[in-house]
């Protein structure tokens, strides 16, 4: 299709009109979420650039400190240099507090909260990991931004007590995924929807309306290597799915280890994505705010199902901003099966 008649076409829906449309339905609302979700995606457009640019330039080896939890990527910004994980978490954390909009930041890169001065402060509280599995960018795996979205309670001084609070309290949840395509998944509580960027028009565009996740699967999604540590319930699940004893075809592994890529297939094509405890991680290894929440988020807004091994993941609630937690999350009868073992195991 020619790219200069898509800047005319009127029928392509763009996230910004998505919003919008949103926005309408509520007659009270103020335009601030629809600010708010704007500055969003620009930093999920300039990180996209930049890891595009990452690539291409070469900009990946070793040097300056070393992250333990990213990969060793750097982007040239000016005479600076930065690793790609840090600068996206610049981008986000000052298009955030640019946006007027947000009191409250928690990202994955920062030991504690960013609490925004007075003067830019807005009724939303923002939790992100900024760069999720930035440690495979120099072989091309798919990475991406996951971020959840909270309101203020109340107007006195912002404090991280508020954002420690349980998943189902969120009002929006979402991840950009960079890959062989960017696409942004998002859910503002009322369905899920997925927009891809459109890199000629510089805009996110309606492509996968209402997503819902099928019901069951027949794809299982797990790093196999921790096999050795796992607990009885989680043993039998992954044996089930590769040898069951009820006739059923056996299930496929398929496992990325780029949250944000495995999580994205299981929601468009079904299955279960397993993260559970083990002796080495026996809170389990995933961050509550930051991902185990978003992801349940969208999970459940697609129709599926999120469990941590003793309750539903959204019900949790942090003590500690950087709080782990053991997560499954899929397809609601696939989740079932693991939440069945568990309960049989108690």
């Amino acid at each position: 299709m020619d790219h200069e008649a898509d800047a005319y076409r009127t029928d392509l829906m763009t996230i910004t009109r998505f919003v919008l449309n949103e926005q309408s339905k509520y007659p009270e609302s103020r335009g601030d979420f629809t600010i708010l979700l704007s500055n969003i995606v620009l930093g999920c457009k300039f990180v996209c650039s930049a890891v595009n640019k990452a690539g291409l330039a070469k900009l990946i080896g070793l040097a300056g400190e070393t992250n333990i939890q990213a990969g060793f990527i750097f982007y040239s910004c000016g005479e600076e240099q930065k690793k790609l994980d840090v600068l996206s978490n610049d981008v986000f954390v000052k298009a955030l507090v640019s946006s007027g909009r947000t009191s409250v930041l928690v990202s994955e890169e920062d030991e504690e909260a960013t609490l925004v001065e007075s003067s830019k402060r807005g009724k939303y509280c923002v939790v992100f990991d900024p760069l999720d599995g930035s440690s495979n960018i120099d072989c091309g795996v798919s990475i991406g931004t996951i971020f959840g979205i909270y309101t203020m309670s109340h107007n006195d001084e912002p404090t991280t007590e508020d954002v420690l609070k349980p998943g189902h309290e969120m009002v929006a949840a979402g991840y950009c995924m960079y890959g062989s395509s960017c696409m942004l998944v998002l859910s503002t509580g009322t369905g899920v929807n997925g927009f891809t960027l459109d890199p000629s028009l510089g805009e996110f565009i309606l492509t996968h309306p209402d997503i819902k996740i099928p019901k069951k699967g027949n794809i299982y999604s797990v790093n196999e290597g921790n096999a050795q540590n796992w607990d009885g319930p989680t043993t039998k699940y992954v044996e089930k799915c590769k040898f069951p004893k009820d006739g059923s075809p056996a299930k496929s592994l398929r496992y990325v280890g780029s949250m944000v890529a495995d999580v994205h297939r299981t929601l468009l094509y079904g299955g279960i994505f397993l993260y559970p405890a083990d002796k080495k991680s026996p809170n389990g290894k995933l961050r509550v705010l930051y991902e185990v929440f978003p992801m349940s988020f969208l999970m459940e807004q697609a129709g599926g199902q999120a469990f941590t091994g003793k309750k539903r993941a959204l019900d949790l609630v942090p003590e500690k901003i950087h709080e782990r937690s053991p997560i499954f999350l899929g397809s609601y009868e696939d989740v079932e099966e693991i939440k069945a073992l568990y309960a049989a195991d108690e």
